[in-house]
């Protein structure tokens, strides 16, 4: 299982965290290289991986809450803008994106687990291609700003005791407080 984590988390430490958000899936989708090398990962191989992370994050404790981002599109056009090479075939098309975002979607819903799908709430937009992107692949403030609404959403409708929507938890300080 080939997993770029920047977060370790450890099932028998004292404390769990309360939300833990997983976001694979836009390097998986890329078509792979012919020398074998690179991100891509197998759709049936990318799904699997998934119900394993979920699995073991939901075993970690009964308060630890999980939500999956799936795949985002891509703007193909600014991508092959950057190639030296025009002809040749892309490596991200919004087509890969968007089955590795259902793969994950599906998922979700087969295990309970909270889903944000970026790929089509980024697609909202009617300029979505050139507005959410700075290179066609990394999010531009705009596309960053509707990731954190989707997020900010799921938080507010999920059905979770305590709720982890900010304007729900309790405040340390009043208003008048000076901190």
């Amino acid at each position: 299982m080939f997993l770029r984590s920047h977060l370790v988390i450890i099932k028998d430490a004292a404390t769990q965290p309360s939300l833990v958000i997983v976001y694979f899936g836009g390097n998986d989708s890329m078509r792979p290289q012919p020398s074998g090398l690179g991100s891509h990962v197998p759709l049936p191989e990318y799904v699997e991986n998934m119900r394993k992370i979920a699995k073991y994050l939901k075993s970690l404790s009964d308060c630890t809450r999980v939500i999956f981002l799936s795949a985002p599109p891509v703007n193909e056009e600014k991508i092959r803008e950057s190639w030296s090479d025009k002809n040749q075939e892309l490596r991200r098309t919004n087509e890969l994106c968007r089955v590795y975002s259902e793969a994950c979607i599906k998922l979700c819903g087969e295990m309970n687990i909270k889903a944000v799908d970026l790929w089509t709430a980024m697609q909202k937009r009617d300029d979505w291609a050139t507005a959410c992107f700075t290179d066609g692949i990394h999010f531009s403030p705009e596309g960053s700003k509707i990731v954190v609404e989707e997020i900010l959403r799921v938080l507010k409708e999920a059905d979770w005791r305590p709720s982890l929507y900010w304007e729900s938890m309790p405040t340390e300080f009043g208003e008048d407080s000076p901190y």
